[in-house]
Order: C-alpha cells, then sequence, then structure tokens
C-alpha cells in the first residue's frame, strides 16, 4: 500500500495527523469499532484517569489490529471521543508514543461528548487500517 499525505497546511503535524491521506494499492480494510478503557470482560478500568484509559483504549486497540494481522503502522484513519477534550489533549503524547516509531500519522478527528456507552469511560477511539 502506498500512502501520500496531504496537508495544505501544516499545522496538524505538531499534534500528529496528516489533513488527509490518498491511499493505493489497499488490499483489505480493517474497520475497527470504538476501543475503550475495558478488560477482557468488558468492565471499565481506570476510573477517573485519562491517561490511563486512553492508554488501554490503546492496548484494545492493538489487540484488534493484530487479530487481523494488522498493526497501528496499517491505521489510515483515527476517530477520537472524549469527555472532556482538554484533558485528552494533556495526555496525546500516549498517542504520538505509540504512533510514532511505526511512523504513521493518520488523519484524525477529536469530538468531546458528554458521555461513552458505558459510565465511568472518558475516552473512545475508533480506527480504519488497511494494508
Amino acid at each position: 500500500m502506498k500512502r501520500t499525505p496531504v496537508n495544505p497546511w501544516t499545522w496538524s503535524l505538531q499534534f500528529g495527523y496528516n489533513q488527509a491521506e490518498v491511499l493505493e494499492g489497499t488490499t483489505r480494510q480493517l474497520i475497527c469499532a470504538g476501543q475503550t478503557a475495558v478488560d477482557g470482560d468488558g468492565n471499565p478500568q481506570h476510573p477517573d484517569d485519562m491517561r490511563g484509559q486512553i492508554a488501554l483504549a490503546l492496548d484494545n486497540l492493538e489487540a484488534v489490529l493484530s487479530a487481523a494481522d494488522m498493526s497501528l503502522a496499517n491505521v489510515t484513519r483515527l476517530g477520537v471521543h472524549a469527555t472532556d477534550v482538554d484533558e485528552a489533549m494533556k495526555h496525546f503524547d500516549v498517542l504520538g508514543a505509540r504512533f510514532g516509531p511505526v511512523e504513521n500519522t493518520p488523519p484524525m478527528t477529536l469530538l468531546g461528548v458528554s458521555r461513552l456507552a458505558i459510565p465511568g469511560l472518558l475516552f473512545e477511539i475508533e480506527a480504519t487500517a488497511a494494508d
């Protein structure tokens, strides 16, 4: 798969994402449901801890990708929902620590929401991936 960044402006790069990407030569596409900070039984973890919830949501996203023989390097788009956008932005270095080593800056949208599906959850990340 060939990925070509599209950035008419460069400001988004400081936040770790491209404005768009042209994808060529893909063979498979994976649409992931939103991943949150839950354990293997669906129980919320890390109450009132945005950083911990972001890290576990990313762990869970990586588990879904791995089950499809993909990794964070394959992610082509992210959708992020947070109950406190300012608090989430304070901890976006966690995303950078995961996506930086695989040199991936997928297009991303961050939305503030009043709550997520399960009470106590603060952060949810959904992804599209391709190879």
